[in-house]
């Protein structure tokens, strides 16, 4: 798997894991309530936003979870042996 396909899919299961732990509330009413631009959460959602870490930190107290737990979802998703370094 190329390098850009392994970052495509951490970004894909980041969007997956936001839309799954965000539940019924709106991106829109998140955004307000947390202060995240729209736009960045409707591009998390889509897995075409490599989020910043203090964006990660952000979205996960929005999402009422530790930054930690959301990695670990992302993480958990992985195929096994997945790595970024090759």
């Amino acid at each position: 798997m190329q390098q850009e396909d392994k970052k495509k899919l951490i970004c894909t299961l980041a969007g997956r894991t936001f839309k799954k732990l965000r539940k019924n509330k709106s991106p829109y009413m998140l955004a307000l309530e947390y202060e995240i631009s729209t736009s960045l959460l409707n591009s998390l959602e889509r897995g075409v936003k490599d989020p910043q870490l203090t964006t990660i930190f952000k979205v996960a107290e929005a999402l009422g979870v530790k930054a930690s737990e959301f990695v670990k979802i992302i993480e958990d998703g992985l195929p096994e042996g997945f790595s970024l370094v090759e």
